[in-house]
């Protein structure tokens, strides 16, 4: 299902919401995204300020939890702790995330086994299954020719630590996947 602006007019009409310039302007921002981009609020703000819109960013915070809520948007986990949103209208396949803690490139892939074996336990446990996401945290080709490390020590334990930006930013200058 494609979402519109008059779609979604209609959809929060019926849930007791209006349709406002700005939640219009924010569904055709993610609409515009290429096909496998994530934003984030702060990434959504600067990029409708660089466009010459004055949105503040809680409007953004309170229009894009919306839009999640009502199914519009997908809310994903991915790197620094920030959540990103993706259209979910732009995604009918179901894709999971690879996330490099270094440099926070993000590589989706499908995998129907996951979404399976996701479906079999719901439904073992008597759940209701609502999203099913896999995020993968590693370290991608680029870093690992950067000089970090490619396989964990022997006394690997599993944690996100993601590389200190500023130390390593001139490092890693240009590697990062940014649009």
């Amino acid at each position: 299902m494609t979402i519109t602006p008059t779609s979604l007019k209609a959809e929060l009409n019926e849930k007791g919401w209006r349709m406002t310039p700005q939640r219009e302007t924010i569904l055709n921002a993610f609409q515009e995204l290429k096909q496998g981009k994530h934003l984030s609020v702060e990434d959504l703000h600067d990029r409708l300020m660089q466009a010459g819109e004055d949105i503040s960013l809680s409007t953004i915070y309170r229009t894009v939890k919306l839009m999640a809520r009502m199914g519009i948007l997908r809310e994903l986990e991915l790197a620094e702790g920030h959540k990103h949103y993706e259209m979910n209208a732009a995604t009918p396949h179901h894709h999971h995330h690879m996330v490099c803690v270094q440099c926070n490139r993000t590589l989706e892939f499908e995998n129907d086994t996951v979404l399976k074996q996701s479906m079999k336990q719901v439904e073992k446990s008597g759940y209701q299954l609502i999203d099913c996401q896999l995020t993968i945290y590693a370290i991608c080709p680029e870093a690992i020719r950067y000089g970090y490390p490619a396989l964990p020590s022997e006394n690997w334990m599993c944690t996100r630590a993601i590389a200190d930006k500023t130390k390593h930013k001139k490092k890693m200058r240009g590697h990062r996947d940014d649009d």
